[in-house]
């Protein structure tokens, strides 16, 4: 990397005249150093946030158990006055040859967005709102395209805050639970039919032995359980022919890190268990009245389908999260039963795209005809078949030769 790109990412952005708010003028500063920027995060961060990726603690983790160089790390806040406005934390690295500037987890979370001061930016004009967004992003170097996955279609007071950044595609909904009470969310939610359906799949489940069910915060126990997780994972990716997100070393290192005490961070871990062995469980991660679910898992024994341990487990987490004071249970991006079955909200997500060079420029174009072949391949369930049927094959032959590779002698080619 040329010196010249380090400093011009730790030097100040000067705001462009055409950048003055009606309450004042912006000061934009760019800088590599997480801890510069600590104060700025955590008192925007102070209201409800839309993404773990949003929480200071979660995002710090996660850059040092990776072992994320400082050079790419790149922070960029807004100040009015001494009042912050906004704040962008962005990963650099180098995807088919180009440098992009997006979030540490990436697809990890289901949404993400830049830290604001949302009421601020709601009394603001769209040209105010457009003019703040190229002054902060225009003044980078070292990079040729900001790619923001997944940002929600925030709206505040009736205005849709993030409307006016950069170039946009519809990418997904995400889906939440959002309700005072269990009642509130039974009420609502299900019909005499779904309760019957799910009394009767807790009675085969109860016919196999005694259910247990337990909430675990950050600790040793938190510890044992993950690793059941993740393996139950696992295999349920195999069995979908796909491939693991989380059986890289340094994945796996972090959410070991993330349920640790002390870690920071806070988790909480809802485990299904029958005779004593974990059939099911969710891994959460809590900020304030949110609870965002990361990952989900079921027992691999057949034997246990016609109980639905999955959607048991899920049952036993709404009858208890309301009740310890959550507000709004978050479940990820991508419709599923589950989701279709709980989630009373619905938000569109976007990736945004902010060119910086013309090879960025053709990387945002190429991507975003990537993701609309995506959505039509979705809604064709003929052709979405088949690509499950071809990406199947090929994670079967690549699982092949790897483990031929691993038979060869030290040495051998």
């Amino acid at each position: 990397m040329a010196t010249a790109d380090l400093l011009a990412f730790d030097q100040p952005v000067a705001p462009a005249a055409s950048s003055a708010l009606s309450g004042g003028s912006v000061t934009v500063r760019v800088t590599h150093r997480l801890d510069e920027v600590e104060a700025i995060w955590r008192g925007l961060a102070a209201g409800p946030i839309e993404s773990p990726g949003q929480d200071f603690g979660f995002t710090r983790l996660w850059i040092e158990t990776l072992g994320i160089a400082q050079s790419d790390q790149i922070y960029v806040s807004a100040l009015e006055g001494e009042t912050p406005l906004a704040l962008f934390a962005l990963h650099r690295h180098r995807t088919a040859g180009v440098r992009v500037l997006s979030w540490f987890p990436g697809a990890h979370v289901g949404c993400n967005a830049p830290l604001v001061d949302r009421a601020r930016l709601a009394t603001m004009t769209p040209d105010e709102r457009r003019s703040l967004w190229r002054q902060m992003l225009a003044g980078i170097r070292g990079a040729d395209l900001v790619h923001l996955k997944s940002v929600p279609r925030l709206v505040v007071d009736g205005v849709e805050i993030f409307a006016e950044l950069g170039q946009s595609i519809t990418a997904d909904t995400l889906y939440r639970a959002a309700f005072v009470s269990f009642e509130d969310a039974d009420s609502t939610q299900r019909n005499k039919s779904r309760r019957k359906h799910d009394r009767q799949q807790g009675d085969k489940l109860a016919a196999m032995g005694p259910i247990e069910f337990d909430t675990l915060d950050n600790g040793a126990a938190a510890e044992a359980a993950l690793d059941v997780l993740l393996r139950q994972r696992a295999l349920r990716f195999r069995e979908m022919g796909v491939a693991d997100p989380f059986a890289t070393p340094a994945i796996r290192a972090f959410y070991q890190s993330t349920v640790r005490s002390g870690s920071g961070v806070h988790v909480k871990l809802h485990v299904l268990k029958l005779k004593g062995e974990v059939i099911a469980m969710r891994y959460n991660i809590v900020a304030g009245d949110r609870l965002f679910c990361l990952i989900s898992s079921m027992s691999e024994d057949e034997r246990l389908r016609p109980g639905s341990p999955g959607k048991q487990c899920l049952l036993r987490v709404m009858q208890s999260v309301f009740a310890e004071g959550y507000r709004v249970f978050d479940m990820g991006e991508g419709l599923t039963d589950e989701k279709r079955h709980w989630c009373n909200v619905q938000v569109p997500v976007d990736d945004r795209y902010v060119p910086i060079s013309v090879i960025g420029g053709l990387a945002a174009s190429t991507h975003r005809g990537f993701l609309m072949a995506r959505t039509h391949i979705k809604s064709d369930p003929r052709l979405l078949a088949v690509v499950k049927k071809a990406r199947g094959i090929i994670l079967g032959l690549t699982r092949r030769r790897d483990g031929a590779a691993a038979q060869l002698p030290s040495g051998d080619e």
